[in-house]
């Protein structure tokens, strides 16, 4: 079998799969995209983009374009719980600039934002796409996967070879179920309706979002990208799908929110959430993403998000690991970090589906006069909500004896709007680069071993001094720090402390890496 000198096969092009496209091929690799369907789903799914995602496509310059196709929140609006009568119990207020430079929340219409996606992947002058062809077998080799294609039109047969293959192809993945991989179920598994509408001129429905913990039907409203909105409702015990789906059933749900003449509706549907995580993300040349490797209930919008991250995190090591520069065994960092993180989200999405549960048999008790029940100790359990964006890296290529709940250390390094000294506004990271960045405050003397594993990473090099914050704020790891390294995908490595200098620091990170 010919190695066709691809670097990687991507089969998936979703959101998630045009996203791993865009980065690997941005990195400098050589990428073969297979998708059997060759054009985007028309219909939403995905509504709700995190900062840190736009932030990850500002990595490679296209930041500003992206965001151009999202409608972020906006001051006074908000996301939380209400009771049956929509009367709201409590929340969050959402803000329009935070941590990550971006809007923490983004609503977006997914045709717009899949197309705008697949586009940049497939004009890209390092992507070959395979569109109309579906994976039919693998060959996980050696030195190279194999991935056995059939035309979904004429029948035609073909392969495409790559260093490595990654299955973006979604929660009934191929890729996964031909690696002989398994699930660890989180418990939820329910069925919901949803329900997509594009509102009419003259619509009332509000901007916040609502979780409505009705004791006769849990309920989730979101104000998407206007000027769409979207319901799910949980199924009830002895409902069925057929019921549901029934237009006029359909109808009388919305009715208690909006008159009939006032939206139409785009899509109904029927689905049973899952909470689940793969439990292998890789096997030899073969590695998962998105879907494929995780399943979340909808309640908190993180499953496209999740997906990313994933690319995010693969963006670097796997460009090391094919230019030689890294072993192999780096790939193993994957799962081990990633992993962690969309098992604590997953779990955290359950508990708010527990929550839910919670308030709204809460609510019975109260009248029938009867004692409220317990809050499930699951509640309390998730790094994610926490007051932080999201738990910390606590294993793989993190200076471990930094990372605490507390610190900076393996959380999203902070990205402020600064001001340097000519008077220029822009965000930080365009300081740092598309790769690993040396961020100091002072100065401080390197090393040349150092210096020559920096030149190797190609590390950028960038000073806080001279710079003012115009909005948000400098990561509180430099009130003592001097120095911190930032992974590409803007973790913190770690920093400056009265224990590691900034070479024991550097040092480390080689050794983590596994550099040659």
């Amino acid at each position: 079998m010919e190695n066709q000198g691809f670097d990687v096969v991507i089969v998936g092009l979703g959101p998630v799969g045009s996203a791993a496209a865009i980065q690997f091929a941005s990195a400098g690799l050589q990428v073969a995209v297979v998708e059997r369907d060759p054009e985007i789903y028309q219909l939403p799914r995905a509504v709700m983009m995190d900062g840190e995602i736009v932030r990850g496509f500002q990595r490679i310059g296209l930041g500003d374009d992206l965001a151009s196709l999202l409608q972020p929140t906006r001051e006074g609006e908000r996301a939380g719980f209400s009771n049956s009568n929509r009367e709201w119990l409590f929340g969050q207020d959402f803000v329009s600039f935070a941590s990550n430079g971006w809007a923490p929340i983004n609503m977006f219409h997914q045709p717009e934002v899949d197309g705008y996606l697949r586009e940049n992947a497939i004009a890209h002058a390092n992507v070959t796409a395979f569109l109309g062809e579906e994976a039919t077998a693998i060959e996980n080799g050696a030195d190279q996967v194999m991935v056995a294609l059939r035309n979904a039109e004429t029948g035609d047969t073909s392969e495409v070879t790559a260093s490595y293959l990654l299955g973006c192809d979604g929660a009934n993945s191929f890729i996964r179920k031909t690696m002989g991989v398994g699930w660890d179920d989180l418990g939820y598994d329910h069925d919901w309706l949803v329900v997509d509408i594009e509102a009419k001129p003259g619509h009332t429905l509000t901007h916040s979002t609502v979780q409505v913990c009705d004791p006769d039907r849990l309920a989730t409203y979101v104000c998407t990208k206007d000027p769409y909105r979207r319901w799910e409702f949980k199924l009830n015990d002895g409902e069925t799908r057929e019921e549901m789906l029934n237009p006029e059933r359909i109808q009388e749900l919305l009715d208690p929110w909006t008159p009939r003449d006032t939206y139409s509706i785009l899509r109904t549907a029927v689905y049973q959430f899952h909470a689940a995580v793969a439990d292998t993300w890789r096997v030899g040349r073969v590695l998962i993403a998105g879907d494929a490797a995780h399943q979340t209930p909808p309640f908190l919008g993180q499953g496209m998000n999740a997906g990313m991250r994933d690319v995010f995190n693969l963006a670097w090591k796997l460009p090391l690991v094919v230019s030689g520069a890294a072993p192999q065994s780096l790939l193993d960092t994957y799962q081990n970090e990633r992993g962690a993180h969309a098992t604590d989200l997953v779990q955290w999405a359950v508990s708010i589906g527990h929550l839910m549960e919670h308030l709204a048999a809460t609510e019975k008790a109260e009248r029938e006069g009867s004692a409220p029940p317990e809050m499930p100790e699951a509640l309390e359990q998730s790094g994610y909500g926490q007051g932080r964006d999201a738990p910390p890296l606590r294993a793989g290529v993190v200076h471990m004896p930094q990372v605490s709940d507390t610190g900076s250390t393996g959380y999203l390094f902070r990205q402020p709007l600064v001001r340097n000294g000519s008077g220029k506004e822009f965000l930080l990271d365009e300081a740092l680069g598309g790769g690993f960045a040396l961020v100091t405050k002072g100065e401080g003397p390197i090393s040349p071993a150092s210096q020559n594993l920096l030149g190797q990473l190609g590390v950028q090099l960038a000073s806080l001094d001279g710079l003012e914050v115009v909005k948000g704020s400098f990561d509180p790891l430099f009130e003592n720090a001097t120095a911190a390294i930032v992974r590409p995908d803007r973790h913190v490595f770690g920093h400056t402390d009265e224990s590691t200098s900034l070479d024991d620091l550097i040092g480390e990170l080689g050794a983590k890496l596994g550099l040659r």
